[in-house]
């Protein structure tokens, strides 16, 4: 039987492979490729199926060494100052170490991945120049340590910066691990979060084509290269975008992964082979793949093996008994490997030092060079290289190279230094190396000026982060007039405001054509098709298609310089496109304006972790958490109906988290937000509620702008008397606060003044900011919370209510001195009308006129037996199930 390691006529086979050597010598590899795509078909049709075994090769290099380009650069100085950097990044740990202790680091990480950096560094990553912004890198977030180690020799760090590597607290130190917040110079991309640099770099690749098509920044030669760990690719987050990055054709977009073969505690396959696994799924998503196995030492055993015995050994054995033969040296690795007669044959004449030379090919300079040359030429597909190599590669088998234990060592002896030094042939003393001394080549050394000159003609250092400040004029509040005077006699949802604000902002000269609308696929769920006429859904084919609504006005419009960015059911990939978007300004020089509406419920909770990336990387822009609320969007249920994510926003230092209940607040918070990130270039973003609830909009009051943006202000003023409530809403739930008034004043007689609380976060910031001053300050005069003076000489008792879980308004609870009732969502989701959910989670008017009594009868105002009698009256059944249990 013949089998793929079998074969049972060699002879024949050879004949199959020489006619399609032929065919490809003599009629070019498109005509082969055809003939072969015609022989599957005609297999397929007589039941013989390739299964998944097209998807991948034998377990050899790519690239043969025959079509391997010249190397260009200097080997000799490349390996001298890769060396001199491995030493710099090893010594940072442990003189964290040893100075402060506990503070981590890792000594595996980088050794892996030094060579595939440098060769990149020397002549393929593009840095800023004048006429372009470079390359985008994503540099692997556990490898930060190589980063600082080769600006300290560039001369852009000291070595006081790599003495304080993570202890940044009294400032002068290095983030542990890529931080554009904590070093808004040097970083581009946060990326430690596993997963989400793949992500990222898809959708920032897809966003260099969009603004290229768009006509507002031209692509170039820019790539993209996202680096990353194999164990790294078990995220769903790694792989999420791979289809998007074949169909779309992103030739700018290679990734580099790098398969030291283990995870932090261990290894990634097995049992099994991760090279092969990742090549079925790229070669399957449509990538063009590239692997880098092997170190150019096994050329001649490979050009020796004339049956192929050697690739099928490499190909068969797992991951397991791979890297436990690299670790038990080359005795085992002769007798594991080369375990037949045939194999052995080959390296009958090989001492155990020159099997000890049998390396991988993610260290061989010459091997990553061809892999990058060919990489960055190809078209029409996204390239990933997948080269293999050793984690902890350097430290030495008998401490941490190639062993389970890599990822944890944070050590080295004096004696495991000294084989480091002399493999790596560094001029470094006995004494340099016990007291962990830095080395830095002196300003004349050829290898110190070669890194430079490298460096200089690829446009600069990396990595790096510059942004030119550009003052944007944004449109100002008088240009959304005609939402300011409110709806009039027709009902609006505020969603249907943000429509209008959109229409407004996409049309201005200055910014319309910065803003980047992006929803996830309920465009006409919130009622904003109107988008896809007038501005177009981007599409880098255009329409290749009749849409079968193409009669009508609003019909679904793609386009190669559409506006829209229409991602699909991804709120992960709306949010990599929002991320690239925000950070524009930073990237590209371009200060764009995402605006990304979906499902509140699908943010914050479901991609929380890239929010907080977005954040860590200075974004700028709008998140429209769209169907707000657990009341509001009638029928849908649990999945759908949002009450937290205000709080999880309230977490994040830079977004400012607004829950607007009329369409004048929304107008006034947006154009604001406008004008802090486009105009101040603040590095901030608003998180804005939306609501489907359709309501009378009232026209904006006077002079309530200032409160709108700080979070709260007074929407409805009552008499004095000393049977006085404040009622405090926001969002949807507003109305019933303000229906509760009325029914307070009706039905007994209590006066209530009504706020509109825009944010309990922003109230909350301004109260802890003024507290923690006048802490620190206990001599300095007071200062009043804007809190406390919305409250100006009211002393009685507070109900607030929202359409959120009861935490979101307890976080002004500590800031005041009142009598405090709060109303909220607590609890699992249900189906049914607004009416009955309102009514369940106790948030409709007449449970708020039932919180206003018992606050009131707290207060000594009223008795327990009018609030019996007003939860009779309202027919109210105190004993139903409390929703909070389960």
């Amino acid at each position: 039987m013949t089998t793929e390691w079998h074969d049972e006529d060699p002879t024949e086979t050879h004949e199959w492979r020489a006619a399609l050597r032929s065919l490809i010598r003599y009629e070019g590899k498109e005509r082969a490729l055809f003939i072969l795509q015609q022989v599957l078909r005609e297999a397929e049709k007589h039941g013989v199926t390739t299964s998944g075994t097209a998807l991948t090769t034998l377990y050899t290099n790519t690239i043969p060494p025959q079509q391997q380009p010249e190397y260009p650069g200097d080997l000799m100085l490349e390996a001298a100052i890769e060396a001199v950097i491995r030493w710099n990044a090893i010594m940072m740990v442990l003189k964290a170490q040893q100075d402060v202790g506990g503070v981590g680091g890792h000594l595996a990480s980088f050794a892996s991945i030094s060579t595939l950096y440098e060769v990149g560094l020397n002549h393929f990553f593009k840095g800023a120049t004048d006429a372009s912004p470079g390359d985008l890198i994503f540099f692997q977030g556990h490898s930060s340590e190589g980063n600082y180690a080769r600006a300290f020799i560039e001369g852009r760090l000291t070595e006081e910066h790599l003495t304080r590597f993570r202890q940044e607290v009294n400032g002068g130190g290095l983030s542990s691990y890529p931080h554009p917040w904590l070093m808004p110079d040097f970083w581009q991309f946060a990326t430690v979060s596993l997963g989400l640099g793949m992500l990222q770099g898809v959708y920032q690749a897809r966003f260099l084509k969009y603004m290229d098509n768009r006509g507002l920044a031209p692509v170039g030669d820019r790539k993209v290269w996202v680096f990353c760990g194999d164990g790294e690719m078990d995220e769903p987050e790694s792989i999420a975008g791979l289809s998007l990055a074949a169909r779309e054709k992103l030739d700018n977009l290679v990734f580099v992964v790098n398969c030291n073969l283990q995870r932090l505690d261990g290894l990634v396959r097995s049992n099994y082979k991760i090279v092969q696994e990742l090549e079925g799924i790229f070669h399957g998503a449509g990538w063009n793949v590239i692997k880098v196995l092997w170190n150019s030492h096994w050329d001649r055993l490979f050009a020796n093996d004339k049956t192929g015995a050697l690739a099928r050994r490499l190909t068969e054995i797992v991951d397991g008994d791979l890297q436990t033969a690299h670790v038990k040296g080359p005795v085992y690795f002769r007798e594991t490997i080369f375990n037949t007669e045939e194999l052995a044959a080959l390296v009958q004449d090989w001492s155990d030092e020159d099997i000890s030379f049998l390396g991988r090919g993610a260290h061989d300079p010459i091997k990553v060079y061809a892999a990058y040359a060919l990489a960055a030429k190809h078209q029409g597909q996204p390239t990933v290289i997948l080269s293999q190599g050793i984690k902890g590669y350097g430290l030495g088998v008998n401490h941490a190279e190639g062993r389970n234990i890599a990822h944890n060592a944070l050590e080295m002896t004096a004696e495991e230094l000294k084989g480091f030094r002399d493999r790596f042939k560094l001029d470094i003393s006995d004494e340099q190396l016990s007291t962990y001394q830095f080395y830095k080549p002196n300003a004349d050394d050829p290898a110190l000026k070669y890194m430079h000159e490298r460096r200089q003609a690829l446009g600069g250092f990396l990595p790096a982060r510059i942004v030119t400040s550009e003052a944007i004029d944004v449109p100002p509040l008088s240009a959304f007039d005609s939402i300011l005077q409110g709806s009039a006699d027709r009902t609006m949802s505020t969603t249907m405001v943000l429509g209008r604000i959109l229409n407004v902002a996409l049309k201005d000269k200055s910014i319309g054509k910065r803003i980047v609308p992006i929803f996830s696929d309920e465009v006409r769920t919130f009622g904003l098709e109107a988008l896809f006429r007038q501005n177009g859904i981007y599409s880098p084919v255009g329409q290749l298609y009749t849409p079968e609504d193409k009669e009508q006005f609003l019909y679904y419009h793609e386009s190669t310089d559409g506006q829209v960015l229409e991602e699909g059911i991804t709120e992960a990939g709306c949010m990599a496109s929002w991320i690239a978007a925000a950070t524009s300004y930073a990237t590209h020089r371009i200060p764009m304006m995402p605006i990304f509406t979906y499902y509140s419920m699908f943010g914050f909770q479901r991609v929380g972790d890239l929010i907080w990336a977005a954040a860590d990387m200075r974004a700028r822009g709008f998140l429209i958490g769209a169907t707000a609320g657990r009341t509001t969007l009638e029928g849908e249920g649990l999945q759908h109906q949002d009450g937290t994510s205000l709080l999880s926003a309230a977490n994040v230092p830079s977004c400012r988290a607004y829950d607007p209940a009329f369409g004048y607040e929304m107008t006034v918070i947006m154009q604001h937000g406008l004008q802090e990130m486009m105009h101040d270039q603040k590095d901030v973003f608003y998180y804005i509620m939306a609501m489907n609830e359709r309501y009378i909009q009232p026209a904006m009051p006077e002079g309530v702008e200032e409160g709108i943006i700080k979070g709260m202000y007074l929407y409805q003023k009552a008499q004095a008397s000393d049977m006085r409530v404040h009622l405090l809403g926001s969002g949807a739930i507003l109305i019933e606060v303000i229906a509760a008034a009325d029914l307070l004043k009706q039905d007994f007689k209590i006066n209530a003044d009504v706020f509109s609380v825009t944010s309990f976060v922003e109230v909350q910031r301004d109260a802890a900011a003024i507290q923690r001053e006048m802490m620190f300050h206990p001599e300095k005069k007071p200062t009043k919370t804007y809190l406390e003076k919305c409250l100006k000489g009211f002393d009685g008792p507070i109900v607030a209510a929202t359409d959120y879980v009861r935490a979101y308004p307890e976080l002004i609870r500590p800031y005041l001195n009142h009598i405090y009732v709060t109303l909220g969502t607590d609890g699992y989701g249900r189906s049914d009308t607004r009416q009955q959910l309102r009514a369940f989670f106790e948030v409709d008017r007449y449970h708020i006129v039932v919180a206003a009594l018992y606050a009131l009868m707290k207060a000594g105002k009223v008795t327990a037996k009018q609030v019996a009698a007003a939860i009779k009256k309202y027919q109210i059944d105190p004993e139903k199930p409390n929703p909070i249990t389960v």
